[in-house]
C-alpha cells in the first residue's frame, strides 16, 4: 500500500496555479464550440505499459473546473498498467473536461513515468534486502508529486527537505575540517529528533564517522568492492546507503553488497513521462 501524502489542499493550491497558467484568459477554441451545458464522455486510456500515478491529482483537475464532471476510475495508484487499457471513465461538462484535459494529463504522465522507472529498479534488486529511494534532484516545484510517485513505484523516498535530517558532505567535512568536527558542530545545535547522515567516500571516512555515533552512513561512490568491505566493517551499527553511478545495469550488484538503502536521482531525472491520452 502506497503511503498517503497528497494533501488534498496542496495539490489544490498547486493545481490552480497550473490552470491559471494553462488557461490564460480562456480556452478560446472550446468557448467557442460548445456551451456551458453541453456534456461529454472521456475514456483516460494508457498507449503503453507501466504502473498508474496520480488519481488523486488528475481528478482534481476538472472538479476545480467543474464539480459536477463525474470520473470513475478502473485502476488506482500502483497498478500495473497495460498497453490499450481504460483507466477511467468521466462524464460531465464538455468545457471542463476539454480545458482541463492537458493539464490533467501532465501531471499523471509524468507521475505515472517516475513510478514506472522506480518499480524498474525495485525489481531489478529483488530478491535483496536493499531498498532504492530518490535524491533531491527533483524538478522544483513539482517535489511533491515526484515523491509521492517515488512510493507508488515501490521505493521509498529520502528526505523531503534540507530539515529532514542532518546530511554531512564533503564540502561540509571540508569547512568544519573534519567528520569529527563537523559532527561535534552539528550536534551542539540540532534537535535530538534528527538523524546524522555522513558522506564517506573512504574507509577511513567510514571508520571516522562509526566513532561519531552517526545514524546513516552513505557509501558514495566506491566500487562495489570496496562497498562489500565498509558493509562488513559497519557491521549493522549504522544504516548503510550506496549513492553514486547508480543505474539500472549496476544497481543488483550494489544491492549484493549487503547495503540497506541505495540512492539514486535516475528514478526521477530519467524518468519519461508515460504515454497516456483521454479519449472523447
Amino acid at each position: 500500500m502506497v503511503q498517503q501524502l497528497l494533501h488534498d489542499f496542496i495539490i489544490e493550491k498547486h493545481i490552480k496555479a497550473a490552470l491559471e497558467e494553462d488557461i490564460g484568459f480562456g480556452d478560446i477554441t472550446t468557448d467557442c464550440i460548445y456551451s456551458e451545458h453541453d456534456t461529454i464522455t472521456a475514456f483516460l486510456n494508457t498507449r503503453e505499459d507501466g504502473v498508474f500515478c496520480g488519481a488523486q491529482v488528475f481528478a482534481k483537475v476538472f472538479k476545480i473546473l467543474s464539480p459536477d464532471v463525474e470520473i470513475v476510475f478502473n485502476l488506482n495508484d500502483g497498478d500495473i498498467l497495460k498497453k490499450g487499457s481504460n483507466i477511467a471513465v468521466l462524464k460531465g461538462s464538455s468545457k471542463a473536461i476539454l480545458t482541463g484535459e492537458r493539464t490533467a494529463l501532465n501531471y499523471i504522465q509524468r507521475m505515472s513515468g517516475i513510478a514506472t522507472e522506480t518499480a524498474k529498479y525495485q525489481k531489478e534488486i529483488h530478491p535483496y534486502k536493499a531498498k532504492i529511494t530518490d535524491t533531491r534532484k527533483n524538478t522544483p516545484g513539482f517535489r511533491y508529486f515526484e515523491k509521492y510517485a517515488v512510493q507508488t513505484g515501490g521505493a521509498r523516498p529520502h528526505r523531503f527537505n534540507l530539515c529532514d535530517c542532518v546530511m554531512i558532505k564533503d564540502n561540509h567535512i571540508r569547512q568544519a575540517g573534519s567528520i569529527t568536527k563537523a559532527v561535534n558542530l552539528i550536534k551542539e545545535k540540532i534537535s535530538h529528533a534528527h538523524k546524522i547522515e555522513i558522506e564517506c567516500e573512504t574507509v577511513s571516512d567510514v571508520e571516522e564517522a562509526l566513532k561519531c555515533g552517526c545514524d546513516i552512513i552513505m557509501l558514495d561512490n566506491m566500487p562495489v568492492s570496496l562497498m562489500k568491505e565498509c558493509v562488513n566493517l559497519i557491521d549493522k551499527r549504522a544504516i548503510v546507503e550506496a549513492s553514486g553511478n547508480v543505474k539500472l545495469d549496476t544497481v543488483k550488484e550494489i544491492a549484493s553488497t549487503g547495503v540497506d538503502i541505495i540512492s539514486t536521482s535516475a528514478i526521477v531525472a530519467n524518468a519519461k513521462v508515460l504515454d497516456l491520452g483521454l479519449d472523447i
